[in-house]
């Protein structure tokens, strides 16, 4: 394993937020485990020493001196992992002038923010793909229990090629050896995977850059992931080693094929379209005319997502991530992706969908040994929402509780802890 980063070595007395993870028994709604289609009906998840000690019909539990909270009427689920994220970005202003006009402070406001907004939106966990170097202080005031907020995936800065797609946020770097060193700087801020910028109207990076960049990022035992929008790309990018694709876009069959073969998912997001097509809502975020126009006609006609539905239908991995931080999609914005994925075809029902934020979502960050699904001795990450969302995926726009490893990070009786 890489060398810690120095943050690591500072001694923590106490956590400013201390919040305990007491015995609890969550009873008597409907228990989606994410294991399949599995459902329990008057369903309870028992917590114990932050991980869940038992899930099962109310019928079954026996007695307990454990607190018992009554969940009827609710849905009870997993924690949602929102797989790709820009935690400094706010939805709101220009990603180009807040990537180039905010101070380092206002950025960790953001962060602070929006992990807040994704608690409250039931993301227990949330992979960071970079803006700058925000996400790594971030990271830091999280698990030194300065400041709460959902598990982090984090890349530090994503790596592009010297004035590469989003330069302005990004680690650029030229030549192999430059290449090397990015990664090897991510690593020592403490990454806990890498991200290049494969693309944007062309491929970017050489060979044997590319090479250099996915070498040191495997050497180093972090997965690395690309932005990768058009099939000659991802092909590229497939063959060359990466093992996650961010965002996806055309694919001949050759290509699908080849993702199939290495077992490569894509983590799609759709949410900046599906948000910015909607008129009223994009006109009061100054997204401009033509542009609100444009996405009105991708998400009528659909023939942009052809490659990604069959994919889909091929049996690609497809996890959920929604580019929160980009205009219109705040950290909060979940439903709309899942919806628009069912739609799509991309996902053949609620429930799917629901797994793509789940226990999908931990297989690609390598967490499902651990997070993704309701069972014994995994961590308790887990929500309730008022609702069923395998009738309405808008149930999980109701969300009243949040746990991770058992803490109660919000209810909506208390707001966050």
């Amino acid at each position: 394993m890489p060398e810690a980063p120095a943050w690591r070595f500072e001694k923590i007395i106490k956590p400013m937020f201390d919040i305990s993870a007491p015995p609890r028994i969550l009873a008597g709604g409907t228990v989606l485990s994410c294991r399949g289609d599995e459902i329990i009906e008057d369903g309870f998840v028992e917590i114990a020493d932050g991980r869940i000690k038992a899930v099962g019909r109310v019928s079954d539990l026996g007695s307990s001196s454990a607190e018992r909270i009554d969940c009827s009427g609710k849905t009870i689920l997993p924690g949602l992992m929102n797989s790709h994220a820009h935690l400094a970005w706010d939805g709101v202003h220009d990603l180009a002038r807040q990537s180039l006009d905010d101070a380092p402070a206002i950025s960790a406001y953001k962060c602070a923010g929006n992990m807040i907004k994704s608690l409250r939106a039931g993301v227990t966990l949330v992979r960071d793909l970079g803006m700058n170097q925000s996400n790594i202080f971030a990271k830091q005031a999280l698990e030194q229990g300065i400041f709460p907020g959902p598990r982090l995936l984090i890349t530090g800065e994503a790596i592009v090629q010297t004035g590469g797609h989003t330069y302005w946020c990004c680690r650029e770097a030229s030549g192999p050896d430059e290449m090397r060193r990015a990664v090897r700087d991510q690593v020592k801020y403490g990454a806990d995977l890498i991200k290049i910028m494969a693309s944007h109207d062309t491929i970017e990076f050489t060979d044997d850059e590319l090479r250099a960049v996915i070498d040191e990022a495997h050497r180093n035992g972090l997965a690395i992931t690309a932005h990768a929008t058009f099939d000659a790309v991802i092909r590229r990018v497939a063959e060359f080693g990466v093992d996650v694709i961010e965002h996806g876009g055309s694919m001949s069959d050759e290509t699908i094929q080849l993702l199939l073969d290495k077992q490569i998912p894509i983590v799609t997001t759709f949410a900046p379209l599906v948000m910015q097509a909607q008129p009223e809502l994009a006109r009061q975020y100054d997204i401009p005319e033509w542009k609100i126009a444009e996405r009105q006609q991708a998400v009528a006609s659909r023939e942009r997502f052809d490659g990604l539905v069959r994919a889909a239908q091929a049996g690609v991995t497809i996890a959920f991530g929604t580019d929160a931080g980009s205009p219109v999609v705040g950290h909060d914005v979940v439903a709309p992706e899942l919806k628009f994925m069912v739609e799509l075809g991309i996902k053949r029902d609620n429930y799917d969908a629901l797994r793509s934020a789940t226990s999908v979502a931990a297989g690609v960050s390598n967490l499902d040994h651990a997070l993704g699904s309701l069972e014994s001795g995994k961590a308790a990450d887990i929500i309730v929402i008022d609702g069923d969302p395998l009738a309405e995926l808008s149930a999980l726009e109701r969300v009243e509780q949040v746990y991770i490893a058992g803490k109660r990070m919000y209810h909506t009786k208390s707001g966050v802890h």
